[in-house]
Parts: C-alpha cells; structure tokens; sequence
C-alpha cells in the first residue's frame, strides 16, 4: 500500500497548500514559506514514488532502463512547457492568487490516482516489522554505496552538477537591468524559458531515438564537452558580438536556452539511467532517492560556488562589467569534470552493474508479486511482444 499513501499524501499537502496560500490575503511570510515547503515536499513525494517504480522496473528489464528515463524525461518536458507557456497568460487574467487556487487541481488530480491505483494487499501484515525492515535497508544501503561500483560514479555526479557554476542570476538582471542588454521584461524572459524547454524535449527524444545504446562513458564526455561549449554563446550575448554579426537580441537568446536546455538534459540522461542501474533489488525507491539528494546537493553546491564567484567579480543587479570573466570561468568549469570520466562505467545500459555480493541482499531475495502494479504489468507486455 505503500504507492497509494504515497500519492494520497502528495495530493493533501499540495491541495492544502496550495489552497491556503490562493485563500489568505495578508499571509505571515512564515506561513507562506511552510505553504510552499509543504506543496514543494508533495512533489517531492510523488517524485520519488515514480522514481521507486521505474528503478524497480529498471533492475527486473534492464533493456527497458533508458526507454523508462526517456519515457519519464518526455512527460517532464512536456509538462515544463505547458508550465512556462500558460503560467505567464494565468497570472495576467486571474493574478498570483488565482493562480495558486488553480495549483490545487493537478494536486487533487493526483490524489484521485491514488485512489484509483491497484495494489496488492496485505492481510498479514505486522507493523513491528517496520523498524527491523528500516534496518536492514539501512545496512543494505551502506553495504551498496560503500561498493567502488557505486561510489565512483556517485562522486563524478556530484562534481560534474557541483563544478558546473550557476550564474543564472547574473544572467537574468544582465537582459533585464543591464543598459548594454537587450533590457528584456521579466515577462519577456518568461517566455524565452517556455520557448527554450523545447530544446529539453528535443533532448529527450534525441536519446531515445539515437543514444541510449551508448555507453555511459562516451556519453558524458560528449554532452560535457558540448554543455561548455555551449556556454560560449552566453558570452558572445554578453560581449554583444550577435549584434555585429547582426542576429537580434530575442533570437540569440532563445537558441541561446533551446540550447542549453538540450545539452542539459542529454547530460542528465545517462546519469539518471545509470542510477536506475546502481539501486539494488528491495530498496530501489530508498537507494534512488539517496543518489538523487547527492544530486541535489551538487546542484545547491552549484549555485553557492556561482553565487560566490558572481560576489568575488562583483557583479550586481547594476554591475556587469566583469560578468564576461564569470562566464568565461564557469565555461572552463564545466569542462573540468571530463579529467574524472574514469570513475563513471564504460558499460551500456543494457549491462548489469552491480557485483553480486551487492545484489543479493536480503531486502532484494524477499519475492513481490510485481504484476499487480500497472508499470510492471506495462513493461513485462512489451517484453513478451
């Protein structure tokens, strides 16, 4: 039953959440930061409990691992762009509280799916088992990431996410505030990010179609080579040199984020599919959502490094002369990690990389009936085609 709370839960804290912050006029900064931590740890929830299922999918049909990220990065692409695409049109006609009264639909619509959704149950089932069950996931965890299979390619996500500088708050006060910029509107800038979430769909669908059969190391040298070179056009912008090869402001920027946004998810997809393949069998859902908390981590270790180089040049709201340096180093950053391509496999998705002491854990010898759960009954039909 552990699907349906999940989901039940996601659905009450958002639509509460959500609900709370559209009705309160004059809401205590406090309470609307709880608000949204509550509504933004709803996601969290629902997040993990897709992620639980296609790990565990992705460890029983290993050849089925990319077309499940692919799969899951597609419908995020596309619900990214209709957020973009009609956030701006809903905030002009019904204003920000509006608009967060409409949150609690999606949030409520995922509640109904928790409902709806079929899984097997447990008559028997005794809860003194939960402390001995969170036990032996924890020695199971332990045990895995302390395998050098594990770490190493855990330690290159990190750093390849951490030493990628985020300097996007420069970027953003560079088009709107900047009088050598395009002087773009916020509004402007809103939809030049809903244009370019194409190129994350363009992104996804390239890796099905023409890269998931690569291996992981070929690929994160590619993409990491191309995510820096892809920086140079922030600085051609920034240096104006569009303008003299007479490519207008708006244009520049939108294929400026297409792509970066294709680059960005080219790079996130192998990683996601090789850390499907690092959770072993019983706590798939668990050992995924450590790896992505250390993803997480890189990416706030990201934007403090950004912040700090963006303090140490002194670029401001009103200062932009040295932010031309800022993008050059973040440039020359983002390539770094391709001298720690050898912590990650050279291995194919299609290949197991566990070693079998990892795999043959407790948690993972315990039998599930899997063919209740619609992904799993999804994936065995495509395989017995």
């Amino acid at each position: 039953m552990g699907d349906i709370i999940a989901e039940d839960l996601h659905g009450i804290l958002g639509v509460v959440s959500m609900l709370f912050l559209s009705l309160q006029q004059k809401l205590h900064i406090a309470l609307a930061l709880l608000s949204l931590t509550a509504g933004s740890a709803g996601v969290a929830i629902a997040d993990v409990t897709v992620d639980a299922c296609v790990a565990q999918n992705s460890g029983s049909h290993p050849s089925l691992a990319a077309d499940m990220q692919s799969l899951c990065a597609l419908s995020s692409s596309i619900g990214a762009l209709m957020g973009f695409a009609l956030s701006g049109i809903f905030v002009y006609l019904i204003g920000p509280m509006g608009v967060y009264g409409l949150l609690a639909v999606p949030f409520g619509l995922v509640f109904l799916v928790g409902i709806v959704l079929k899984e097997p149950y447990m008559p028997n089932f005794s809860y003194r088992q939960v402390n001995q069950k969170f036990l032996d996931a924890g020695k199971a965890m332990w045990r895995t990431i302390k395998c050098p299979d594990v770490w190493r390619p855990c330690l290159y996500m990190y750093l390849s996410l951490a030493l990628s500088l985020n300097i996007g708050e420069g970027m953003f006060y560079w088009y709107t505030d900047s009088k050598e910029g395009p002087t773009f509107s916020k509004e402007a800038v809103g939809y030049i990010l809903a244009i370019g979430s194409v190129g994350a769909l363009l992104g996804a669908i390239l890796y099905q179609y023409g890269l998931k059969d690569h291996s992981f190391r070929d690929l994160c040298f590619w993409t990491q080579l191309l995510f820096g070179l892809s920086g140079m056009l922030d600085l051609m912008l920034v240096l104006r040199l569009n303008m003299k090869i007479g490519i207008p402001d708006y244009f520049f920027v939108v294929i400026d984020e297409s792509v970066s946004q294709m680059i960005g998810r080219l790079k996130w997809m192998p990683l996601l599919v090789l850390s499907s393949k690092l959770c072993p069998s019983g706590i798939e859902g668990t050992f995924f959502a450590l790896l992505m908390s250390i993803d997480n981590v890189g990416l706030l270790s990201s934007s403090w490094g950004g912040g700090l180089l963006l303090h140490v040049l002194k670029v401001t709201r009103t200062q932009f002369d040295n932010l031309w340096l800022a993008i050059l180093i973040r440039n020359i950053m983002r390539v770094t990690p391709l001298c720690l391509l050898f912590l990650v496999p050279r291995s194919d998705p299609n290949s197991t990389i566990l070693p079998a002491e990892v795999v043959e854990t407790k948690e993972g010898t315990e039998t599930t009936e899997t063919d209740n759960i619609e992904l799993a009954s999804l994936v065995t039909s495509i395989d017995e085609r």
